[in-house]
């Protein structure tokens, strides 16, 4: 189950970044909006594009989601990769995407002493 949806969200996502479907969802949005006489503007008529586009909106966050929790995971993986191959980089900062708040604030501290510390 988790590969069919890994492989529709990344689907999904590299086809809503899509011009084409940009110019597809504005040329619906405008037939919907011109169907409206042909309907008497009824709350059928409105409630069509309503549920639709909540429908719609409500799946792409779980899709966003695991575009960008992918997207993050490989970026963090290439960090750690470069940590690794630079000679001295400081090897405490692979995996620090995986550290405590606490940690994270200490780290961050001994940054801003470093850069507090470097000539102008």
């Amino acid at each position: 189950m988790s590969k069919i949806f890994e492989a529709l969200a990344q689907w999904t996502g590299r086809q809503a970044g899509r011009a084409s479907t940009f110019l597809g969802a504005v040329t619906l949005i405008l037939l919907w909006g011109v169907s409206g006489p042909m309907f008497g503007f009824s709350d059928t008529w409105q409630l069509v594009i309503n549920t639709s586009t909540t429908i719609i909106t409500f799946l792409m966050v779980f899709v966003m989601q695991n575009t960008q929790n992918r997207d993050t995971r490989a970026l963090q993986l290439k960090l750690d990769e470069l940590i690794r191959a630079t000679e001295g980089a400081k090897d405490q900062m692979i995996s620090l995407e995986d550290s405590t708040e606490e940690q994270l604030d200490a780290v961050k501290r001994r940054f801003d002493t470093l850069r507090d510390a470097a000539p102008d």
